[in-house]
């Protein structure tokens, strides 16, 4: 029998809870104990993350190689319109990371987006998110992989065969990903953001010294909806890590810190990807190329994709350990083999961790138009990860935990209409990205574009 009278413990509402009770009633309250559970006593401890190294967690995901796609999209909607949707997209991003914050606090239980599927929407909801979770770690982690393939490629002057680069490249991502708890990652993600950060300086400063000569940089543009829609869909994507909050806050020390660690992650990624979109825009002009470090020439884009690769390294690694965290937790969550070192809980691991590398791997280099299916599967999950199902958070948690029902909403007007429009946009975004991409796809096929499948 669930007690509807509610607790408060600081900010967050606390319910008794029944792990036994899987009706949809149970669904709508709040765990007693988080996911890790009592770890004094256990050999493998998850939660010892301090909130700055859940920021330099995040700022590794998150900003990395998307962000060299920025300077483009300026060249197909102007630099102005470019630069507000920077700054609106992490205003907007960071809302959403405190919907997102909130309802983790809320519900201590959740370890990824699945779980929260499942308290909205049941065991169909769980299924769903789960999978979109698993799908998109995997194909941001062939992302990664593209990315090391062209910094080898630059660097060596393509003297060796493209899904040969990929495969170096694979080696040491499977290595950084294998460690079972995310702390073990959070110290290689320091240099992670140090090169990255180090990287777009150097090639800030490349494109400073050596302007393209007769290039146009237009302030405002007027492109179809089509392209306009794809240049959108950059800066969308170069902030679409926030599929990651609730497995990074569930191996927090003290989770009530992680709106810290969010707030210096969208302060971070806010400025430095206005500035760097506006200096390499500025100075290469609309025909800069993506990713824009190809734009530079041959020395300066060496030494800024050569600076990068460990971060393209690192948050390749932390996607892979995504996936395979999400099902680790699936199959033993509450059981010895995930606090304890045994043969099946480390066997289970390693298996993993080579499965999702390797999937990455085989589809990055096997599917000739894989960086149109990362789109895709950004537009379909991370569409609805970082931005929509934040405001169905807010609505359902205002409803069930309150104990007023929809009177919540009326109390709360603001709250209610911003929840609402952040669900319809990603919606919106989730459509029309599909749309496009899908679209981008068949004009490749039309004009004879996609190469071979395996190509070297």
């Amino acid at each position: 029998m669930i007690d509807e009278k509610i607790r408060y413990d600081g900010e967050a509402p606390i319910y008794p809870y029944n792990e036994e009770d899987t009706s949809a009633r149970n669904r709508h309250v709040t765990g007693e104990r988080d996911v890790f559970g009592n770890e004094e006593n256990h050999q493998i401890k998850y939660k010892t993350l301090s909130w700055q190294l859940v920021a330099v967690l995040m700022i590794a995901e998150i900003v990395s190689n998307g962000m060299l796609s920025l300077p483009s999209s300026g060249g197909v909607v102007g630099l102005v319109p470019n630069v507000i949707l920077i700054v609106f997209l992490g205003i907007f991003g960071t809302f959403t990371a405190y919907l997102l914050v909130q309802f983790k606090l809320n519900h201590p239980e959740v370890h990824n987006m699945g779980d929260a599927g499942y308290i909205l929407f049941g065991v169909v909801g769980r299924e769903v998110l789960s999978a979109g979770t698993v799908i998109f770690a995997v194909f941001a982690t062939g992302g990664q992989l593209l990315a090391g393939q062209i910094a080898l490629g630059v660097l060596s002057d393509s003297k060796l065969c493209l899904m040969l680069y990929t495969g170096i490249f694979a080696i040491p991502t499977l290595i950084f990903s294998f460690p079972r708890t995310l702390d073990g990652l959070s110290w290689l993600c320091i240099p992670s953001v140090l090169s990255i950060l180090i990287a777009g300086i150097v090639g800030m400063i490349g494109a400073g010294i050596n302007p393209l000569e007769g290039r146009t940089t237009s302030l405002f543009l007027q492109p179809t909806f089509v392209n306009a829609f794809v240049s959108v869909t950059n800066p969308v994507f170069a902030y679409a890590g926030h599929f990651m909050f609730f497995i990074l806050i569930s191996e927090m020390r003290n989770p009530r810190d992680a709106m810290k660690a969010a707030y210096t992650l969208q302060g971070f990624a806010t400025a430095y990807y206005t500035v760097f979109a506006i200096v390499t825009h500025w100075y290469l002009g609309d025909g800069v190329v993506s990713p824009s470090f190809s734009s530079l020439p041959t020395v300066w884009a060496k030494a800024a994709y050569g600076i990068a690769i460990p971060n393209f390294l690192i948050a390749g690694s932390l996607y892979a350990h995504t996936a395979a965290k999400l099902i680790f937790l699936r199959l033993f969550r509450n059981s010895n083999h995930l606090h304890s070192h045994t043969i099946v809980g480390w066997g289970t691991w390693t298996i993993l961790i080579l499965i999702m590398n390797a999937a990455s791997f085989v589809l990055a280099v096997g599917v000739p138009i894989f960086s149109y299916l990362i789109g895709i599967a950004a537009s379909l999950f991370a569409s609805w990860y970082t931005y929509g199902i934040a405001g169905a958070f807010w609505i359902h948690d205002s409803y069930h935990l309150s104990g007023q029902g929809s009177w919540a909403w009326r109390r709360k007007p603001v709250m209610f209409v911003l929840s609402v429009l952040t669900f319809v946009a990603g919606g919106f975004i989730c459509v029309a990205g599909t749309y496009v991409i899908v679209k981008l796809i068949i004009d490749a096929y039309d004009s004879g574009s996609v190469p071979p499948p395996f190509q070297c």
